[in-house]
């Protein structure tokens, strides 16, 4: 697969999405349509590209070089993406801890499961020393309910995922605390810890993290419906894929199922995040109407009767 169709898979299956949002989620698409760059920071890494899924996605994002990560004044409202490997130096993990603490979210890949997670939030998960090859598993939801998985994988959705070589292994410390979002059985079997996609709460906040890289590099064919068009797939969503048609032309259906899959759960996450803080918003707007209706309250006069009694 050559990066101009891996692109064009994540650009299609971003039509996919938002179409499907649009029609069963519409408070997420909308939330979706109002995120602005600063609302999404990106840490670009030297092997995974989450910015490039934005990009294709249509999501504005700020870029953040890592050196300048502890001298930022990071909100709560935002997202922050930490690129793999994610090696930052001690002053940037603790802004990042103090950040999701303060309720700020983080997305984290591959080799940031040891750089960022094992020390800025210790005792939660950690790196089982067994790395993965360079290899494609099929991955399974294992949340059926969360919200950060809604139409993520349905009906006859089989995706693929692919690891990159030396991919690290999520082994989950405090089962108490860590959700497994999405698992692949094959992951167990053959390196010992199951985990796709974790999240767990820490302070106000929320960290949300993926083995391997984001920017999925290749899928396998393992059925004769992968091997049908980026079309079937649209159809299979319910969705009219004219506006995409040049784009999809030529492309897999398993090719745009697995950019689709894992896309949508930044999507989801993002959209989760920009609602907050419109609620946020809203919410300071109704208190200080109130306030502003409490001080236009008529003065009392020495009599104790009101001007208009008097």
């Amino acid at each position: 697969m050559t990066d101009s169709d891996r692109r064009r898979a994540y650009e299609v299956a971003g039509h996919i999405i938002k179409e499907q949002m649009r029609r069963d989620a519409s408070a997420d698409a909308d939330a979706v349509e109002e995120i602005e760059a600063g609302d999404i920071l990106v840490v670009p890494g030297i092997y995974d590209h989450v910015e490039q899924v934005l990009e294709a996605l249509g999501l504005p994002f700020t870029i953040v070089q890592p050196g300048r990560l502890a001298e930022i004044d990071l909100q709560p409202h935002q997202l922050l993406v930490v690129n793999c490997p994610g090696n930052l130096d001690s002053r940037a993990l603790r802004r990042v801890a103090a950040f999701v603490h303060a309720g700020g979210s983080l997305f984290t890949t591959d080799w940031a499961l040891k750089h960022v997670l094992e020390p800025a939030f210790p005792g939660l998960v950690a790196y089982n020393e067994q790395p993965t090859p360079d290899t494609v598993v099929r991955v399974e939801v294992s949340d059926h309910d969360n919200p950060f998985l809604t139409g993520v994988m349905d009906g006859s959705d089989d995706p693929q995922w692919w690891l990159e070589g030396s991919s690290y292994p999520i082994r989950i410390l405090d089962r108490d605390r860590v959700t497994v979002l999405i698992r692949s059985r094959e992951l167990g079997e053959r390196w010992g810890e199951s985990p796709v996609a974790i999240t767990f709460r820490w302070g106000e906040g929320e960290v949300f993290h993926m083995i391997s890289h984001y920017y999925l590099q290749r899928t396998e064919f393992r059925t004769a419906r992968h091997t049908g068009s980026a079309f079937a797939y649209g159809s299979e969503k319910g969705v009219d894929m004219a506006a995409v048609a040049p784009m999809a032309d030529g492309l897999s259906l398993g090719d745009v199922e697995s950019a689709a899959s894992s896309a949508r759960v930044l999507v989801n996450v993002a959209a989760a995040k920009k609602r907050e803080m419109i609620e946020r918003e809203r919410e300071k707007k109704a208190s200080g109407r109130r306030s502003a209706g409490a001080d236009l309250s008529v003065p009392s006069d020495r009599t104790g009767g009101t001007k208009e009694d008097a």
